[in-house]
């Protein structure tokens, strides 16, 4: 079995357009939730979300080629080539044909569907956009990036939910590790901001009517995000070898099924899918010191993700420094987990610990120390990041700072 090492991150969000502007934004406490600027929102019942504010497709692709690509995987395309300029990768036609390319998404080209079914069934036209499918298809993003750099390899889009990405990343790391493959491009992408999905959330009753306050007695729900974050593996002793800077290790992988309820979630699992990870990663309890949490901010998750850190580290979940990005970034669904799993990179590399933000009054049922809106610089040698989702579906990464 290979160490693996990250040594690329892409991030494009409501927090910013690259990896620095990300960092910034979360070491500096900024919130990217506010009104909604893409999608008229007189008929709904919240305004908010925590969009890629005046995002343009020009100054990333031709229109030629944006006619092909919605706006979810133009996110992940970016993400993508951050992340492999970061990275330092010199492409041969050896690595193309072993790296693979391993994707989450959710809901795929939701605005490209939502302007179809608007095209057919209110406006009566007769026909789409011929390039409809293409577009809203959920592996779009992986399939536009492996042309973007002639990769050959194992490409493939996992759709979880909102533990999309974390399974993406968790399949492409146990892939490199195995030698399966000799590097690999993984994350998520999604950008959900169209009037039909936000209709559909609504009616799920979960949507905060202003902003994200995780672990708050005060907390109203969920914001959802978009945005994609990309992340490079490759074995550490190939890394070290070519000199490349490697800004954390990925050191395990855990999932679970809750086997219990579509919506609600369950701490038994997700205390499972901790417990994998660690497993996995050959570690105590005790030799975590940070928590990047799933942390919605809705009445349900907060608690009952709570329970699963007490359920699987017992006391040492006293000493555990815990927060929600979701609270900044929104959440994203089948690109949270990248979104998080660069967030929890960065805290290790930078030994700086983001808060979780807009916190205003403890909960009894969330007492654990979730970090409450400043960052904490803090050295901590390895973290975990959770991400559980509808269906009951759970993934946890843990990482490792070199």
């Amino acid at each position: 079995m290979r160490r693996v090492a990250i040594t690329g991150l892409g991030v494009i969000c409501a927090l910013g357009r690259n990896t620095a502007e990300f960092w910034e934004s979360l070491c500096a406490a900024q919130s990217g939730i506010g009104p909604l600027e893409s999608v008229d929102t007189a008929d709904l019942r919240f305004r908010n979300g925590a969009e890629v504010r005046g995002y343009s497709h020009q100054p990333y692709f031709e229109d030629r080629r944006a006619d092909f690509l919605d706006r979810f995987a133009q996110f992940a395309v970016i993400a993508a080539r951050e992340a492999v300029q970061d990275a330092g990768i010199a492409w041969t036609p050896q690595l193309r044909e072993t790296t693979a390319i391993v994707t989450g998404a959710c809901v795929g080209g939701q605005s490209t569907e939502d302007t179809g079914f608007l095209d057919v069934y209110k406006l009566g036209h007769n026909r789409v956009h011929p390039l409809t499918i293409p577009k809203t298809m959920a592996n779009a993003g992986a399939s536009h990036i492996s042309m973007e750099f002639g990769v050959t390899g194992p490409s493939f889009t996992i759709s979880t939910a909102c533990s999309s990405a974390g399974h993406a990343i968790g399949q492409a790391y146990w892939m490199v590790r195995s030698g399966i493959a000799d590097m690999a491009l993984t994350g998520g992408s999604e950008a959900p901001f169209s009037f039909g999905i936000l209709k559909a959330w609504e009616a799920m009753r979960v949507v905060s009517p202003d902003t994200c306050r995780p672990f708050s007695r005060d907390r109203r729900g969920m914001i959802l995000g978009e945005g994609a974050a990309m992340l490079v593996l490759e074995p550490l002793e190939a890394a070290a070898a070519r000199g490349a800077r490697i800004h954390a290790e990925i050191v395990g992988f855990g999932m679970s099924a809750d086997a219990a309820h579509i919506t609600q979630p369950s701490a038994e699992g997700a205390a499972k899918a901790i417990c994998g990870a660690l497993r996995d990663a050959a570690l105590r309890p005790e030799q975590v010191g940070y928590v990047n949490a799933h942390g919605t901010g809705t009445a349900a998750n907060d608690p009952t993700e709570t329970r699963a850190l007490r359920l699987m580290f017992g006391p040492h979940a006293e000493r555990l420094a815990i927060s929600s990005t979701k609270s900044m970034h929104g959440h994203a669904l089948g690109a949270a987990g990248a979104i998080e799993a660069a967030a929890t990179v960065l805290a290790l590399r930078e030994g700086v610990l983001p808060p979780t933000a807009n916190y205003s009054m403890p909960d009894p049922e969330c007492d654990l120390d979730v970090i409450p809106n400043q960052a904490r610089h803090a050295e901590v040698e390895y973290a975990i990041s959770n991400s559980f989702a509808f269906g009951g579906l759970n993934a946890v990464l843990a990482f490792r700072k070199t």
